[in-house]
C-alpha cells in the first residue's frame, strides 16, 4: 500500500497515544492557569491560542517532537501569557502595548469618521452593531466604542447624562469631554 495513505499501525498508535496525553496535558495546564487564559481575546490572546493549536498539531503529527517537548512548549506559552497578563494588570504601559485602547466611533449620535477610518470600520458594520444593541439608530446612540477585543459597545443616549461615566478609559472621549468642559475626574491607578 502507498505510504502516503497508510504507513503502518505504529505511527497511528503513536498519534493516538500522544494525542490523548497531549490533549490531557493541555487541558490541565489551561485549568491551572485560570479563566483568563480562555477569556475574550485581544491580539496577544489570539497569538497564544493559535500557537497552542499549532503546537498540539505538531505534537500529534511530527515524530521529531516528543511528548515532553510538546508539554514544555504548552507550559511555556501558558506561562508567557500569564506573565504578560499579570504585567498588564499592574503596568498601564504594558496593557496599552498588549491590548491597545478602545476607539470611540460615535459620540453624542454623530459618526466620528476619522476614528472609523483609522479603525477600519465602515458604516454598515457600525449600524449593524447599533441594531444588534436595539438602540434604534446611530442618532439614538450616545456612543459606540470599538473595544480592544474587536467587539462593539453601544451606549444608548440617556436623558440624565449618566452615560458619560461609561466612557471613562476611552481616550478620544476624554479629549472630547476636556474640550467641551464635561470631563470626568481621572480614575486612580493605585490600590
Amino acid at each position: 500500500m502507498d505510504p502516503m495513505l497508510f504507513d503502518g499501525w505504529q505511527p497511528l498508535a503513536r498519534t493516538a497515544l500522544v494525542g490523548v496525553l497531549a490533549y490531557a496535558g493541555l487541558v490541565i495546564l489551561l485549568r491551572m492557569s485560570g479563566a483568563r487564559t480562555l477569556a475574550k481575546m485581544n491580539a496577544f490572546d489570539l497569538v497564544v491560542t493559535v500557537a497552542l493549536g499549532s503546537t498540539l498539531a505538531t505534537i500529534l503529527l511530527s515524530k521529531d517532537v516528543s511528548l515532553a517537548q510538546g508539554l514544555l512548549a504548552f507550559a511555556l506559552l501558558v506561562a508567557m501569557q500569564f506573565a504578560v497578563t499579570w504585567s498588564s494588570v499592574r503596568l498601564p504601559w504594558v496593557r496599552r502595548v498588549v491590548t491597545g485602547e478602545p476607539v470611540l466611533l460615535v459620540h453624542r449620535g454623530a459618526l466620528l469618521e476619522d476614528a472609523m477610518r483609522r479603525a477600519r470600520v465602515n458604516e454598515d458594520d457600525l449600524r449593524a452593531a447599533v441594531r444588534a444593541a436595539g438602540t434604534g439608530g446611530v442618532a439614538r446612540a450616545h456612543a459606540v466604542v470599538l473595544e480592544t477585543d474587536g467587539t462593539f459597545s453601544v451606549i444608548p443616549a440617556d436623558a440624565d447624562g449618566a452615560d458619560d461615566a461609561a466612557l471613562t478609559g476611552v481616550p478620544q472621549a476624554g479629549r472630547d469631554r476636556e474640550r467641551d468642559g464635561t470631563a470626568l475626574p481621572r480614575a486612580s491607578t493605585h490600590g
